[in-house]
């Protein structure tokens, strides 16, 4: 990662646009891959599925990278919006439990394209240790304190059993993450300065069923008007 000079200072970007960033990033990676050179913010705010203002400001953030008339640099934002998030560097992940979701997410090639690099796979069970997943060997949970020092790792993965999490969390703050992703469907208590992002499939499931049964309100509506009229 290109680090900043001594006269600057992180930006301070609201988390609603960092959270869209990564999804500003897919897009122009896709309108590149589709041999697309320069796109207007109408264009990519369309790839993207927000509204052009919104793009425009959240871009404002990171600086002018536009051209009045012309649009934007494809490869050139792509590598801002990157460096911004601090992907034009390999971080180092460590995955615990190695389950389904574990396996799935080891042989997730959207994570070692993304500038992310799985150096670790971490899991309790003794049946598990040296398997091959997605070419790394799983290891016992208890190697977590000597891989972090040795690979400095700042950010873990949890795809334990909801009892497990929050011990693994423990361990892995004690350890020195200060990241985590976490897939168990429980609340994690971690100190400040650790963020945690959590990933509850179920609560969007629930959410789309939410959707899915107002649909179904509104159409049972529209038959009962029609049948009134």
């Amino acid at each position: 990662m290109t680090p900043r000079t001594p006269s600057e200072s992180p930006r301070d970007i609201p988390e609603a646009t960092i959270a869209r960033l990564p999804i500003y990033l897919r897009a122009l990676s896709t309108l590149a891959d589709g041999g697309t050179t320069t796109c207007s913010s109408e264009d990519l705010a369309s790839a993207a599925g927000v509204n052009s203002a919104k793009l425009r400001k959240d871009l404002s953030y990171l600086g002018s990278y536009g051209t009045r008339g012309v649009g934007y640099d494809v490869e050139y934002l792509r590598y801002q919006i990157a460096r911004e998030i601090g992907l034009t560097q390999d971080w180092p992940v460590v995955i615990v439990g190695i389950g389904n979701l574990g396996q799935a997410l080891a042989n997730y090639s959207g994570v070692r394209s993304r500038g992310f690099q799985v150096v670790a796979l971490l899991d309790a069970d003794p049946a598990r240790h040296g398997e091959l997943v997605a070419g790394v060997a799983v290891r016992p949970f208890d190697d977590l304190e000597q891989i972090v020092l040795e690979r400095r790792v700042s950010i873990g993965v949890i795809a334990t059993p909801a009892l497990a999490a929050q011990s693994v969390a423990d361990r892995m703050v004690a350890a020195g993450i200060t990241s985590i992703l976490n897939f168990a469907p429980s609340v994690l208590a971690v100190p400040h300065g650790v963020d945690v992002r959590k990933v509850d499939l179920s609560i969007e499931l629930q959410i789309l069923a939410y959707h899915e049964q107002r649909k179904a309100q509104g159409e049972a509506g529209v038959a009962a008007q029609g049948e009134t009229a």
